[in-house]
């Protein structure tokens, strides 16, 4: 890959085109291209919440988890290509238990907020719902390994938890949604 990007303007691109990882060209503005946009919108909020005071051990799998969806957009990028395993699936679903062990369960919905870096978590939930429905539609147009899938899911399921986490973490809780409250206010 030195050579590679040695140029990142290229132009090839001017016409509204841009080219797969198999050298096919399509458009910018094609499912497929959203799609590898909406996971790297995702790995950048991630990359913006990683600025933060977190700690060391959800650090590194945050880390650990950037590099997968790095993975997933290369598998995006190459249409029959794959990069995401079951493995990776199952991690997700051990940090899922991990965090989630020392929770308190919900009984009420709760919003968006508490610390900045649960807010942060929420908006990388967010993002990694809009990725896993484009992930999801063009999997009715174009044939797709289920993994990319499921991983979006687990994700988007652990961003929740870690926002509860990072409320913890920060000394606060979860910001109760307030279904009896006074609407007039």
């Amino acid at each position: 890959m030195g050579n590679r990007l040695s140029k990142i303007a290229t132009r090839t691109g001017d016409g509204g085109s841009t080219g797969l990882g198999d050298g096919s060209r399509i458009g910018k503005d094609s499912l497929r291209i959203g799609v590898i946009g909406d996971v790297d919108e995702l790995n950048s909020q991630l990359g913006v919440l990683l600025c933060e005071a977190l700690p060391d051990a959800l650090r590194e799998e945050l880390l650990s988890i950037q590099h997968d969806l790095f993975d997933l957009g290369g598998e995006l990028c190459i249409p029959g290509y794959t990069m995401i395993t079951e493995a990776q699936v199952a991690r997700l679903d051990q940090l899922l238990a991990k965090y989630n062990a020392d929770l308190t369960p919900l009984r009420d919905f709760i919003l968006p907020g508490g610390s900045r870096a649960a807010a942060l978590a929420h908006v990388c939930r967010t993002v990694c719902r809009r990725a896993e429905r484009g992930i999801v539609t063009l999997g009715k147009t174009e044939p797709l390994n289920d993994a990319p899938r499921q991983y979006m899911n687990r994700l988007s399921d652990l961003l929740f938890v870690l926002s509860r986490v990072l409320n913890r973490f920060a000394g606060g809780s979860d910001v109760i949604w307030e279904k009896e409250r006074d609407r007039t206010v």
